[in-house]
């Protein structure tokens, strides 16, 4: 049956999409700090879903084999996005040492503004050539396995999970707001995530290396 298939289809995706973002990286640290600061959550969480949704919509429609083929495309991206990891992950190494006395409750106009805070989600979404090969390669490759109908359901599903999972974590993360009234569980976090994106950085220029 036509809808069976596409209902198939489009749980595939979904469980796809949801394993390749529910995980410990860069972008999700900063979604979550994001959440318990409550500054500027709405536009990084629509930031990036709508990143992911284009990612998984060009994959789908068969860039994929396009990435593939230029393999300097993410090899540049791997550079550019492991000197901004190492350095991002300074900054919150950085927070992590002083004195904190940031507070959940923050609002957005104790911290940078809304085109600093885009360019920084931006900067971490796209300049990780992991998200290419997930999203597009790896998804691409996936749907293109389904007939178009059904290819159309899986990226949907794919999408959904993106959504459901930027959303949850972004506005979830108020949850956690009475334990990071406390300095220490700040320089926790801060140091956790000095600490992924410096893992990620040294994965990106490991994988240059041995390429």
């Amino acid at each position: 049956m036509p809808f069976v298939d596409q209902l198939f289809a489009a749980l595939q995706g979904f469980g796809m999409g949801a394993g390749l973002i529910i995980a410990i990286g860069a972008q999700n640290a900063f979604v979550l700090k994001t959440g318990l600061l409550r500054r500027h959550l709405l536009a990084v969480v629509l930031f990036c879903f709508l990143s992911d949704a284009t990612l998984i919509a060009a994959g789908v429609g068969g860039f994929g084999t396009l990435v593939a083929a230029f393999p300097l495309l993410t090899d540049a991206a791997a550079i550019g996005g492991a000197i901004f990891l190492a350095f991002y992950g300074a900054r919150a190494a950085w927070s992590a040492l002083r004195p904190g006395t940031m507070q959940a409750e923050s609002g957005a106009a104790d911290g940078p503004g809304l085109f600093a805070t885009l360019a920084t989600v931006a900067a971490l979404t796209w300049l990780n050539p992991h998200v290419y090969l997930d999203t597009v390669v790896l998804v691409g490759g996936i749907a293109g396995q389904f007939p178009i109908p059904e290819r159309l359901w899986f990226g949907l599903g794919a999408v959904l999970a993106s959504a459901t999972w930027f959303f949850a974590l972004g506005y979830g993360a108020r949850l956690l707001a009475p334990l990071f009234a406390r300095p220490a569980a700040w320089r926790v976090l801060d140091g956790l995530i000095a600490l992924v994106m410096w893992a990620i950085a040294t994965s990106l220029v490991l994988g240059l290396v041995n390429a």
